[in-house]
């Protein structure tokens, strides 16, 4: 059995995909808070880029060619502070909108800031003491 062809979450193509994803990592590797955190973890850019691109076709085109678990690398890093989602996602959405149509930048934006939610929230959770209440924004 073939599994149903999705059209697309919104308006975007692979090579919108694969720009945006470039453009933002060209801005994260110069950038004072994020840079020296991805310095310490990715040696090879292209294999990286394309990595994250294939997460993005998966989520907003539905291709099936995403293989990884972003949470759990984003946890086992502990140079990735919570703190730091809210640059990270304001930096994705200057990009955005110097790269993209707003037709696309702005549902990604908004994809992605619903996914930093919960990417801040997992990597809190793990990093919580066992017994102390769990942290609610």
């Amino acid at each position: 059995m073939t599994r149903p062809v999705l059209p697309p979450r919104f308006p975007a193509t692979s090579d919108q995909i694969n720009a945006q994803v470039c453009a933002f990592y060209a801005r994260v590797r110069t950038d004072p808070v994020l840079g020296p955190v991805f310095a310490q973890h990715v040696d090879d850019w292209p294999a990286h880029e394309e990595k994250i691109a294939s997460f993005w076709r998966n989520a907003i085109l539905y291709e099936r060619g995403y293989d990884g678990n972003p949470q759990r690398v984003h946890i086992e890093r502990p140079e990735v502070k919570s703190e730091m989602f809210a640059h990270w996602l304001d930096l994705f959405e200057e990009v955005a909108t110097q790269t993209l149509p707003s037709e696309t930048a702005t549902p990604w934006v908004a994809l992605a800031r619903r996914i930093g939610v919960g990417m801040k929230a997992g990597v809190q959770s793990a990093r919580q003491p066992k017994d102390a209440p769990p942290i609610l924004r």
